[in-house]
């Protein structure tokens, strides 16, 4: 070895044991949860619930670290908590709470209520707490589940405030059965969905966490540029023709120590596809607001396979959606309905056979 290289490297590990090794733990998982954190905003923003599942993995993994004892940092955490119970809130069978019947938003407005010191705006609170009083119900009437419309109702009255007018003028809707009355329509799952997303860039703008996140832009635009000098210098001094036969038959392909397909080695053969699990928070958690551990996790079912056969309720979903949103709008579609698993494409090709065999204009 070079012994200037070597001292070099003496030097390097002298600085390493003058610093504590733990603080340095600390301050880079707090990068890690930081840009965990802005990855789960933005595909609760896209929408895209496998991404944010898989990203929400990533994110409870990191949270375990006993490192990670700041109060920023479990406040993130309980923002997380509480974006995960709204972005399963249509999937009444996923469960956050030890009592089964309390369904994903209903937990999600018990966890907003413990968010309301991270709120300025304290009209924005009390929209969203109302908002997710209207879609716990109106999500119930949807899957033709009034009995639990009503127990969705009368836990609110129990554990929520929120105006007497919304309670009076909900009861008559469940009692109704109108899944598409108009006040349910102006408090849409779609506006629920806007407003934690103001709610959001109000957050980040006053809590940024984006130091990793800038970092790793810079590395990729440097790669980036790179690429695009050696794509000019290539163009400008082509490699020359070669001509002589002999030569490339000459020439063997070296033998790779490892092979060059990318298989995955963490995982045995019997492995099963990724279940989420998501954080859990209990009532004593909710009652302390932030506790001092990170909140349990509770698994979440598979995301249900696609069925191939469209029922006559999903195609009265599909038009329904189109006919408030517009052609071409199916992510937000989407939102409104339970399309049991279907994806946006599957959407506007079952648009495109309802049109082709004439049941829509």
């Amino acid at each position: 070895m070079d012994p200037e290289n070597n001292n070099t490297a003496l030097e390097e590990a002298s600085v390493d044991e003058d610093v504590n090794f733990s603080q340095v733990t600390t301050v880079a998982t707090g990068w890690m949860l930081d840009f965990m954190f802005v990855s789960l905003c933005r595909r609760f923003k896209e929408g895209k619930l496998d991404e944010f599942n898989e990203t929400l993995s990533g994110l409870e993994a990191i949270t375990e670290s006993t490192s990670l004892n700041g109060q920023l940092h479990k406040e993130k955490t309980l923002i997380c908590a509480f974006l995960a119970r709204v972005m399963h809130g249509k999937q009444l069978d996923v469960i956050f709470e030890e009592d089964n019947s309390v369904m994903p938003l209903m937990s999600a407005a018990k966890t907003w209520s413990s968010l309301e010191h991270t709120v300025a705006d304290e009209s924005l609170f009390k929209n969203i707490t109302i908002l997710l009083l209207v879609q716990s119900v109106a999500v119930c009437l949807e899957k033709g589940q009034r009995s639990s419309a009503s127990s969705a109702l009368k836990w609110f009255e129990n554990n929520c405030e929120f105006p007497q007018n919304f309670g009076v003028k909900l009861s008559k809707i469940v009692a109704q059965r109108d899944s598409y009355h108009p006040f349910l329509m102006s408090f849409s799952f779609s506006r629920l969905l806007d407003t934690i997303q103001s709610f959001l860039d109000a957050y980040l703008e006053k809590n940024p966490s984006d130091y990793l996140l800038k970092e790793a832009t810079k590395v990729v635009q440097s790669s980036q540029n790179v690429v695009k000098s050696e794509d000019v210098m290539s163009q400008e001094n082509p490699a020359p023709k070669t001509t002589n036969k002999s030569t490339n038959q000459k020439k063997k392909t070296k033998r790779k120590l490892l092979s060059s397909k990318i298989t995955d080695v963490w995982k045995p053969d019997s492995c099963k596809k990724l279940c989420v699990s998501v954080k859990r928070i209990s009532n004593a958690e909710i009652s302390q607001k932030i506790s001092e551990k990170s909140p349990n996790t509770s698994a979440v079912p598979r995301t249900r396979k696609p069925h191939q056969k469209w029922p006559y309720h999903l195609d009265q979903y599909l038009k329904q959606g189109v006919q408030r949103h517009g052609q071409g709008k199916w992510a937000l579609i989407l939102m409104d309905y339970d399309f049991e698993g279907r994806t946006g494409t599957m959407l506007k090709d079952r648009w495109r056979v309802l049109m082709r065999t004439h049941k829509v204009s």
